[in-house]
């Protein structure tokens, strides 16, 4: 289960399909932050082992994405370059409380929950795209975003009881889904 609570408007698909070079660098780039916000997060709680073996299995596996991104760019002949970011990140990160334990569990329910919008988008992209080539790929990337965000969201139960992480879950999706609901002018794969 995604823990999302709406899911994206067609506004969104429509910004794909006027932009997709632009969403598929887009996507490169949050292949990328998603490996670093593993690696933060191993930094951040190296004392918990649990968390420091899984963070390092989703490294890897986001750091594959990666190049599996770069590789499909390299070959529709997209140039990889910066991108100005959208606020979707920015914007659920504020949310993160600064005291512990709750910022460990603010920080691993965030990440799975942009986990969670990746997977729910990737569904939309493979069924959606005309080109075969990108909705292949896309579902092949729908199960492992649907297990980072899942593993997100168990490691945030070491750090609280069940029942907080899910009451804080709830919260932070609310709040996940008016950041969506809201859009942003700029194609992005969170926009």
């Amino acid at each position: 289960m995604l823990h999302l609570q709406s899911e994206s408007q067609s506004r969104w698909l429509k910004q794909v399909q006027g932009n997709l070079p632009e969403i598929l660098i887009d996507h490169a780039h949050c292949e990328y932050k998603a490996a670093a916000t593993a690696m933060n997060l191993i930094g951040a709680y190296v004392d918990c082992e649990e968390l420091t073996r899984e963070m390092t299995v989703i490294v890897q596996e986001e750091l594959e994405h990666f190049h599996r991104v770069l590789d499909l760019l390299k070959r529709r002949n997209i140039r990889f370059r910066r991108l100005r970011p959208g606020d979707y990140g920015k914007r659920l990160n504020a949310l993160v409380r600064s005291d512990e334990p709750n910022r460990a569990v603010d920080r691993l329910l965030t990440a799975g929950l942009i986990e969670a919008r990746s997977c729910e988008r990737f569904k939309l992209l493979r069924e959606h795209i005309d080109d075969r080539e990108l909705a292949d790929f896309y579902g092949s990337l729908f199960e492992s975003e649907a297990r980072h965000h899942t593993t997100y969201v168990r490691l945030a139960r070491l750090f609280q009881d069940s029942e907080l992480v899910r009451q804080r879950l709830e919260e932070l999706s609310a709040a996940e889904s008016e950041i969506i609901a809201g859009g942003h002018p700029l194609a992005r794969m969170h926009s």
